[in-house]
């Protein structure tokens, strides 16, 4: 996972966001068997408190469209 200091100045706000990804990430791959996959997670933009719910939901769509994508 990667959160660069241009896009969260402190590192308790790049650990924060660090953090939700990774548990939507282990809470999400028991329903979507995206066992065989190795995930790259890079930032394009700020995220605050107020958007935290948006990125969680875009992670598990892109969840489900990768589970439907051919091996």
């Amino acid at each position: 996972m990667i959160v660069s200091k241009k896009m969260m100045r402190h590192a308790v706000k790049r650990n924060w966001i660090k953090r939700i990804l990774r548990e939507n990430f282990r809470l999400s791959r028991d329903h979507v068997n995206l066992k065989n996959m190795d995930w790259v997670v890079r930032l394009k933009r700020s995220v605050n408190k107020d958007d935290a719910a948006k990125v969680i939901i875009e992670m598990r769509l892109l969840m489900i469209q990768l589970q439907q994508c051919p091996a």
